[in-house]
This record gives C-alpha cells, sequence and structure tokens, in this order.
C-alpha cells in the first residue's frame, strides 16, 4: 500500500475517534483495521458508555474485525489507531497476530490529557507481590488440572 492509502486509513481511525467524543461514547481514541485493502473492523473508546474497562477502540476494532472474518487470528491485517496502544491493547494486538499498527497520537500525548498508562508500564516490571493490586497465587496442583486436560485433548484449537 502506498503512503497515502495509510495516511487515509489512518484518518478514518482519527475520524472515529472525533466522532466517538461527539457522541459521547467515550475517551478520544478511535481504530480501523484493514486486510487486502479493505476495512474489516472499526472501533471507537466505549468504555463510559458501555461500563467496560476493556472497550478500548483497539479492543472493539478487533472484536469487530474477528467477528467480520469469523476468524480469531488477524493475520495479513494491519490496524490504524489515533493514538499508541495501551499495554492491554498492545497485549490483544500481539494475541491477534495483526501484521503491523499505524498509529497518530504518542502515549505522552495522550499523557497530556490524562490518559497516562506509565504506571502501568513501571507495574509489569515490578514483582507480583510488590504491585499495587498484589497477586496471590493459591491452589496450584488444582489449576494445573485444567492444563493437564488442556494438553490431553486431541481435538483442541490451538492459538
Amino acid at each position: 500500500m502506498s503512503n497515502s492509502e495509510h495516511r487515509k486509513f489512518l484518518q478514518l481511525a482519527i475520524d472515529l475517534a472525533v466522532e466517538g467524543v461527539k457522541l459521547d461514547r467515550g475517551g478520544p481514541f478511535g481504530a480501523i483495521i484493514v486486510k487486502d485493502g479493505e476495512v474489516v473492523g472499526t472501533g471507537n473508546n466505549r468504555v463510559t458508555s458501555t461500563n467496560d474497562p476493556t472497550a478500548h477502540a483497539e479492543i472493539v476494532a478487533i472484536r469487530n474485525a474477528c467477528q467480520t472474518l469469523d476468524s480469531f487470528h488477524l493475520k495479513g491485517c494491519t490496524l490504524y489507531t489515533s493514538c499508541e496502544p495501551c499495554p492491554m491493547c498492545l497485549g490483544a494486538i500481539y494475541w491477534a497476530r495483526i501484521d503491523r499498527l499505524f498509529y497518530a497520537c504518542t502515549q505522552e500525548d495522550a499523557a497530556k490529557i490524562d490518559f497516562d498508562d506509565s504506571f502501568i508500564y513501571r507495574e509489569i516490571e515490578r514483582p507480583i507481590a510488590e504491585r499495587q493490586i498484589p497477586g496471590i497465587q493459591l491452589m496450584n496442583d488444582r489449576g494445573l488440572k485444567a492444563f493437564q486436560l488442556w494438553q490431553q485433548k486431541t481435538d483442541k484449537t490451538p492459538y
């Protein structure tokens, strides 16, 4: 794809961000997913309108594209988003196996308007027991039973 085509798709993501703000759906973020030059998924932030803290633009677009393509993998797809993805969205982008990502605004731009994810990046690097929300492991032996069943399953769909 040419640079002008990438700019066109990124503008669509920015337009979704603006639309979301105007319609009071949530934060100022928009995303689209493109495969073979066609838009297959769209999303804007809907955290406050759906009371779902995971309804970030990228997550909404990934869910939409997966439904459109009837697949949990988005190989061959490109994500265009109005802002550099947060840690949650970045994880989802990797899990979805999106090929590449274009974004307009940076983490620093988002932090200037009170969307600062830097504390999450710092928390990820800390030992689990020292995080603001500490993780406490219990019942490992019982939890491993589900893993063992999965490992033995001959008809599983790996992902």
